[in-house]
């Protein structure tokens, strides 16, 4: 494992239990208010397939996955993650096979064996993008899908003030220059977090050189049924106005070799 994948290890380790208290059970508020209707809309109907889960974290989604009839194997690079995520399963009687693995090798997972990927705000967090893309399309299935959310690299959230009900965004660096980027803890969190920025038109690049063609593409807003799960005013107008996330819907083209 190089230095980069060991620090993120490290890191998420540390962050395990802070981390289970923001997603809970349910996802935290961006994925409550904004992404998760278009991930599960993405998904799709997912009875009897078989799903990855490539990035669970404490595993709040591959548990809703396994609750809507799939066959889940969710994977974290993070000991502490997967601890955490197998015991919350086993409490709800849920079998679902929680692996340790580097989502850019996924060494332990058969070539073409699942018909669904879901990785929910992840590849803003891997050092290598290109290799963990790969790994994807390696273990999927020809003309499988795989559903890709993560933080819009053209919006960094962290950087954003409103100033005159002007929403802000500064820039610490290039935004076409790839940067490994250290942010302070917020909220309840005790550790620092570790993400890499790459410019939007890099992750095209690298879906469609891994051999995935883009079947639908969103920003996840808040849609006016959940206007009422904002718990204020500010949150629901943040919700409105800033795109936290980008959402893909990728398939694999059926002639794309699984060997590499």
């Amino acid at each position: 494992m190089d230095r980069d994948s060991e620090q993120v290890r490290e890191t998420w380790n540390r962050l395990a239990q802070d981390w289970k208290q923001q997603v809970g059970e349910d996802g935290d508020s961006n994925r409550r208010l904004n992404s998760d209707p278009i991930l599960w809309k993405f998904v799709g109907n997912v009875q009897g397939l078989r799903v990855l889960d490539a990035g669970c974290g404490t595993g709040y989604l591959a548990r809703k996955l396994a609750a809507q009839g799939a066959i889940v194997t969710a994977v974290d690079i993070a000991e502490q993650m997967i601890e955490i995520a197998a015991q919350s399963a086993n409490e709800a009687n849920q079998t679902i096979d929680f692996r340790v693995e580097d989502c850019a090798q996924l060494s332990s997972l058969e070539a073409a064996s699942f018909d669904r990927i879901v990785s929910n705000y992840v590849l803003m967090d891997v050092p290598d993008l290109e290799a963990t893309v790969r790994a994807f399309s390696r273990v999927l299935k020809p003309d499988g899908i795989a559903v890709l959310v993560f933080s819009h690299p053209c919006f960094p959230q962290g950087e954003a003030a409103t100033i005159d009900e002007a929403t802000l965004y500064t820039w610490k660096f290039p935004y076409f220059e790839r940067h490994k980027c250290v942010e302070p803890p917020w909220g309840h969190f005790t550790s620092e977090f570790i993400w890499f920025h790459r410019p939007l038109s890099d992750y095209w690049k690298t879906f469609k050189d891994a051999g995935f063609t883009i079947v639908d593409l969103e920003e996840p807003r808040i849609v006016e049924e959940r206007f009422h799960l904002a718990e204020t005013e500010g949150q629901l107008q943040n919700s409105k106005t800033r795109p936290y996330s980008i959402a893909f819907k990728l398939q694999k083209v059926a002639s794309q070799s699984t060997s590499h």
